[in-house]
């Protein structure tokens, strides 16, 4: 495993960074397509105990956080943050490929996203997480993405750090 998280890591356009990328936006726009055709609005299909495919429009970012700032402020915000990890992975030193992967799917879930939101102006979510009646948010295989990468990176880096002392 020592080869996945040493040295400098591969960079957005090399062959693992563009197989990546492409992987996380053809899987999640295949499922949002998926959703939208097999899935009526309202209609709740327990798949797991916590786990529901529910189909829902997203105006906003996660948590349907700012959802009144409109799709083509929401566009702009994705824009610059997707250029940020850009930035960041282009300018990486260290992790290895495990920094990659986790760079990768940060950008491959923006991008799932920024397409919905360019085509809809909205985010199509199809996966609910609850404990019961409970529910704690509803989200798509970009959102997925979005969280597992930074996840990956944190573990890419400290890892790498600890095992240097």
């Amino acid at each position: 495993m020592a080869s996945w998280r040493a040295g400098r890591p591969a960079g957005p356009l090399s062959a693992f960074g563009i197989a990546i990328v492409a992987a996380v936006v053809i899987v999640d726009q295949v499922s949002k397509l998926v959703a939208e055709v097999a899935l009526p609005p309202g209609e709740a299909i327990q798949i797991l105990p916590i786990l529901t495919l529910f189909r829902v429009h997203n105006a906003g970012i996660a948590f349907s956080l700012l959802a009144g700032f409109g799709p083509a402020a929401l566009i702009w915000l994705m824009i610059a943050v997707s250029a940020v990890v850009l930035g960041f992975w282009a300018g990486s030193r260290d992790g290895g490929n495990l920094a990659a992967l986790g760079y990768a799917l940060i950008l491959g879930g923006a991008v799932g996203n920024l397409i919905d939101r360019i085509r809809f102006g909205y985010v199509i979510d199809f996966l609910l997480l609850h404990f019961g009646y409970r529910t704690l948010f509803v989200f798509n295989l970009a959102d997925a993405a979005l969280t597992l990468g930074p996840i990956i990176l944190l573990i890419g880096y400290f890892w790498t750090h600890s095992s240097d002392d």
